[in-house]
């Protein structure tokens, strides 16, 4: 578990602790312009590569568990609330870290004053995961586990091709095929989201585009309609695709004043 530096300066009047879960494949470099914006509030941000990902240990993309996330997302927490014990704790989380961030809290429902996700990964794309296609990945996946299937399709990152041809060249992120494995493992992953959701009480924000098709804005609705939490907000962008933070200027922009503003209005009183 390589942990990032993107929070490490303490300066003694942090308001909470943030910390962000990326997406698959990624590592937590790409979000250090979200960090350094919670940075300016006076939150202690951190992250850290999940296992397999970016100069974490382990095979890439290769995963025998989905907790495992999970327990070194705890163990993450724990060690920074056991240096600040009386900072509220918040979650921010993209795509298959949304999916982290979402089980992380459910886990400890109490502990944390509120998840932010931007396009998580909450139910399997219908298009992918049809009942067929479900029922031949299970016994790939008991045959031949290891087989590789398709890849992430970086033109459907953002619309911002320079944000685009930054993902293709960043050598940290994996741009291999996606293994049968790891593929069930995230199938096992939105089927515990979905069990999960009618018991959610915990505050979240949702931010989605409604053209997203990596994770599919399906999900999100899905969690806000059903999920009986006091105090939820869901953010539709229209066009958007799925790395809001880098798709177009103006809506990664809205992006970050949305995370941040939420958080901000969840802060304790000082």
């Amino acid at each position: 578990m390589d942990e990032c530096k993107i929070g490490s300066k303490i300066t003694g009047t942090e308001k909470a602790l943030v910390f962000i879960a990326h997406g698959a494949g990624e590592h937590c470099g790409p979000y250090d312009e979200i960090a350094q914006r919670l940075k300016e509030l006076s939150l202690l941000v951190f992250a850290h590569d999940h296992v397999g990902h970016g100069q974490s240990e382990g095979d890439r993309m290769i995963i025998k568990d989905f907790q495992v996330f999970i327990r070194d997302s705890l163990q993450h927490i724990d060690q920074m609330k056991s240096l600040h014990p009386d900072l509220p704790v918040f979650i921010v989380g993209h795509s298959m870290g949304g999916a982290i961030s979402i089980l992380t809290a459910c886990e400890r429902p109490n502990d944390f004053a509120g998840v932010a996700l931007i396009a998580p990964m909450v139910q399997m794309n219908p298009d992918s995961a049809t009942p067929f296609k479900v029922f031949v990945a299970k016994v790939l996946n008991h045959l031949l586990p290891s087989l590789e299937l398709g890849n992430v399709e970086s033109k459907w990152i953002s619309r911002d091709k320079t944000k685009v041809e930054a993902y293709d060249a960043d050598e940290l992120i994996y741009h291999g095929r996606i293994r049968v494995s790891f593929g069930m493992q995230l199938m096992g992953a939105a089927a515990r989201i979905e069990k999960e959701i009618p018991s959610i009480g915990w505050p979240f924000l949702l931010l989605h585009g409604d053209t997203d098709k990596l994770c599919h804005i399906s999900g999100s609705k899905m969690m806000h309609d059903q999920a009986p939490s006091s105090d939820k907000k869901i953010k539709v962008y229209e066009g958007g695709f799925h790395a809001l933070h880098h798709d177009l200027p103006e809506v990664a922009e809205s992006t970050l004043k949305e995370v941040t503003s939420w958080i901000k209005e969840r802060l304790p009183a000082s």
